[in-house]
């Protein structure tokens, strides 16, 4: 999905006020989110880093006695409703994300410790490639399942009507909890459509694409075309190789194994900073709802 502001719903001067600081870094943070792209896996874990500041500027937020005040006189409105679902949404697609990203590692882990211990032979190795295929695919349905989930949050947002008769300051805190909420799903949806991999894919076919990574000499001006290709989607597609292609010689496959382990390795370390990342939201994004609801009992 292209990263732009519009696609994070930034207004700069939207907000009829803006009676703290926390509002104006908060808004700051999503212009830097909206401005970066998500073509490639540092790219995707440079957005999950800006969203941890971002809620950081949340958590700080929801502290104020401006906004608790604000909460504690709207708890039996609407908007409070809709600002406390909010947090449980982006609960669940996080959720959704880190699981997607951690049964992936784990069976990637699967195959390589499989190719230690045989070596390099493909006696055992294919019923765990067929395992790790079988995975992917419970993996891209679940995730089109929080897509799906997601983009119906969006569009259920989008069409809320603003809070009436409220005062200049909480009207900026609900504009602004809106536009966190937005930005954080536009990025959790770059992000699973990352690891989903299908748009990429399709414009690269997967024998196109393993020819490209066995010729590891003919980079120039084949490296743009590779690069179109993701961490995921590499490994989906040289294993799929290796599965289908018939072995014509000892060397042959113990070359294609070698490729399988190195694209192995480049997903784990890919995989292994978006779970730290993801781990560290999803703890925020748990301080955040314990925070409203705490307000909202108190």
């Amino acid at each position: 999905m292209a990263a732009s502001k519009s696609q994070y719903h930034v207004r700069s001067n939207s907000l009829p006020t803006k009676p703290h600081p926390l509002f104006e870094q908060c808004d700051e943070h999503l212009r830097q989110l909206g401005a970066c792209g998500a073509t490639s896996s540092s790219s995707i874990s440079h957005k999950l880093s800006g969203l941890e500041d971002l809620h950081d500027c949340v958590e700080k937020l929801l502290q104020l006695p401006l906004t608790q005040q604000a909460f504690v006189q709207g708890r039996q409105e609407k908007w409070v409703d809709q600002m406390v679902d909010g947090s449980l949404r982006l609960l669940d697609v996080c959720s959704a994300a880190k699981d997607a990203v951690l049964h992936t590692k784990e069976c990637a882990r699967e195959i390589q410790s499989i190719m230690r211990r045989r070596r390099g032979a493909e006696v055992g190795l294919e019923s765990e490639m067929r395992k790790y295929s079988a995975s992917r695919k419970v993996v891209k349905k679940a995730i089109h399942k929080a897509l799906g989930n997601s983009k119906t949050a969006e569009a259920k947002a989008s069409f809320m009507p603003p809070p009436n008769k409220l005062d200049d300051e909480t009207m900026a805190l609900v504009c602004a909890l809106r536009e966190v909420e937005a930005g954080t799903l536009a990025v959790f949806e770059s992000l699973l459509r990352f690891v989903c991999g299908t748009k990429a894919r399709a414009k690269l076919s997967g024998w196109s694409l393993i020819s490209k990574l066995m010729q590891s000499k003919r980079v120039g001006c084949e490296e743009n075309e590779t690069s179109t290709a993701n961490e995921f989607e590499k490994v989906d597609v040289v294993l799929n190789v290796l599965m289908r292609q018939e072995i014509t010689s000892k060397c042959d496959n113990k070359l294609q194994v070698e490729n399988v382990q190195k694209e192995l390795q480049n997903l784990e370390f890919c995989v292994q900073k978006f779970e730290e990342r993801l781990e560290r939201l999803f703890r925020r994004f748990i301080r955040t709802r314990v925070s409203l609801l705490n307000i909202l009992n108190n």
